[in-house]
């Protein structure tokens, strides 16, 4: 299947024509932990996050960097035939450390010949000056991009969630890196699925995205991990997950009305560890949902943008 038949725009496509090939991310981890876990401000651990901290190998996560680099780079060769890289310092919060650290870790996964970029996830109110500086000096000499977990700008989510951070601190977050850093490709999670949420929440929401200085979005639909919060709350009733259908749909009408030149990375969550995931069962099958989403747009006539004036 072409990109070019796609009813989105998948992050795919970016990166084939910045690079000129393709290009696969190898998640590694580095940073310890977040402001949540460290209790700061009074701070709880999200209700959605499983000890690992989101990690794609949490047996990386005692691995020094370089090793995991080679590691995950020899598992996508002999898998996929990959031969172009960038590295995605992904689990916990990768900036809730010194920036002259991360900084070292930064030319440790460029000095890999076959690596040409670094991504960095981490939290809006993580952000400082220091770190600010030192992506503005990367990006002026390496492809350089930062996703943000803003996970909903609805300040009642957050709190739910118990993120720790609010909508103002992510609409801060974004600006700051954008003005700071012109050269830094931007992108913010979201999750979908929170109670109470409709599907004029994600309309509103892909609004706010439009107007804002961003270059991708990665969507998540809210799953249930084992020793988690929220797992706590699905066995005594008091969280239902999305079903397939319904999410399919909260998808839909968000990309339909987000600006077509949005990179999309990925429509739903992944549960990295299935043994961890409880709910919803639908999950578990990524490639087949992937179809599935779809086949949803297709026979609708969906496509992102759809709606933008």
């Amino acid at each position: 299947m072409s990109n070019l038949d796609l009813p989105y725009n998948p992050i795919s496509r970016f990166y084939k024509e910045r690079f000129q090939t393709k290009v696969y991310k190898v998640s590694v981890s580095v940073a310890e932990t977040c402001p949540n876990r460290e209790g700061l401000k009074g701070m709880q651990t999200c209700n959605f996050c499983d000890q690992w901290g989101s990690a794609a190998y949490k047996e990386n996560l005692q691995k020094p960097l370089s090793q995991q680099i080679v590691d995950i780079k020899d598992i996508l060769k002999r898998k996929r035939g990959a031969e172009r890289f960038l590295i995605y310092f992904q689990a916990y919060t990768t900036t809730f450390s010194r920036v002259s650290r991360l900084r070292e870790q930064f030319e440790l996964a460029l000095s890999h010949p076959d690596v040409l970029g670094i991504v960095v996830g981490t939290r809006p109110d993580c952000i400082s000056h220091a770190f600010l500086e030192t992506c503005n000096e990367m990006a002026s000499r390496t492809f350089m991009a930062v996703e943000l977990g803003v996970q909903s700008f609805d300040n009642a989510v957050l709190e739910w969630m118990r993120r720790g951070h609010t909508g103002e601190q992510s609409l801060k977050a974004i600006h700051q890196i954008a003005k700071n850093c012109p050269d830094v490709n931007l992108g913010i999670h979201l999750i979908f699925g929170s109670p109470g949420e409709t599907d004029g929440d994600a309309i509103r929401t892909a609004k706010m995205v439009n107007d804002l200085p961003l270059h991708n979005v990665k969507l998540h639909h809210l799953h249930v991990l084992k020793d988690t919060p929220l797992a706590e709350l699905y066995a005594r009733g008091e969280f239902k997950p999305l079903e397939q259908e319904e999410y399919f749909r909260r998808c839909c009408v968000f990309l339909q009305n987000l600006r077509s030149d949005i990179a999309v990375h990925r429509l739903s969550a992944l549960a990295s560890r299935w043994d961890e995931l409880v709910a919803p069962a639908w999950t578990t099958y990524k490639m087949e949902t992937y179809q599935q989403m779809l086949n949803y747009m297709r026979e609708r006539g969906a496509y992102q943008g759809q709606h933008v004036t």
